[in-house]
């Protein structure tokens, strides 16, 4: 049975992916409409294509990433909205923050928690309700994470439009900022390979030998380039193995090691609008 593809859903493949509208609608047709067999099609054939990141939240809203007084512990929350003009509102961001530090203070652990959070005489969930109908948008909590460790850094970029947290062995703070800002500049998949589900590095694996053979290289040379491109892409979304943006003559375990040869990172969270 075939599929309609739409314009609607070309359009789409083409703002994920940046290819052309051709080549999307090829994409959807050969991929009976699944987008993301569509992407990988488009990979498969050797085009450039975005990485699909599931850390964008909404358009526009504001995120506050912040921790408690003991770096102990670390939330970062997104609350979203329909315009920049209400994301840039300096009341909205005082809203969201009020939000942000009620949810440190009584030590919420997830959305259905922070709800409840009262503010003066509020719930949290009252309040938003309050807040959509005096401005007219649709608002609401998009993401919110807690992250515990020995030490947790938090950074906020572009005029709260991502939000980083990082957990780690050791109070560092220099190093914990460094850490969060690689991770907003580079935005890694994971913390190392380990940490890369096994099934995300065989449809790696599978688009790379694709796309040797798409190149017209011979079958039995095709695993062995897998296996480089793969490590390729290891380095480049693995937050370890990844050159460190402040001196890229080192990798972000190499700038660790040189800072505590005991220092480590165990995990991150990375959010942003967009």
């Amino acid at each position: 049975m075939s599929v309609t593809i739409t314009a609607a859903d070309i359009n789409k493949l083409r703002q994920a992916t940046g290819a052309g509208m051709l080549d999307c609608r090829k994409a959807l047709t050969e991929s009976n409409g699944d987008f993301e067999a569509a992407i990988d099609w488009l990979r498969k054939q050797g085009q450039k294509v975005a990485a699909k990141r599931s850390d964008r939240e909404a358009k526009e809203g504001v995120i506050i990433a912040q921790t408690t007084a003991d770096h102990k512990s670390g939330i970062v929350l997104c609350i979203s909205a329909e315009t920049d003009f209400v994301s840039r509102n300096p009341e909205f961001v005082a809203f969201v923050q009020s939000i942000a530090n009620a949810a440190i203070d009584r030590n919420a652990q997830t959305v259905e928690e922070l709800s409840e959070v009262m503010i003066g005489n509020e719930k949290v969930s009252e309040l938003i309700n309050d807040k959509l109908a005096a401005i007219g948008e649709k608002i609401g909590i998009t993401r919110f994470e807690r992250l515990n460790a020995d030490y947790v850094a938090s950074y906020i970029h572009g005029a709260n439009r991502m939000g980083v947290l990082v957990a780690m062995n050791k109070h560092e703070y220099e190093a914990g900022k460094d850490v969060a800002m690689q991770i907003a500049a580079m935005n890694p998949l994971a913390v190392d390979e380990t940490s890369i589900a096994p099934e995300t590095i065989a449809r790696e694996k599978e688009i790379a030998i694709e796309q040797i053979k798409a190149e017209g290289k011979p079958a039995e040379m095709a695993e062995k380039i897998a296996i480089g491109k793969v490590n390729k892409f290891f380095k480049e979304n693995t937050l370890l193995a990844q050159p460190y943006v402040k001196d890229n003559s080192k990798s972000v375990a190499e700038f660790l090691k040189s800072v505590d040869p005991e220092l480590k990172v165990s995990a991150f969270i990375r959010v942003a609008l967009g």
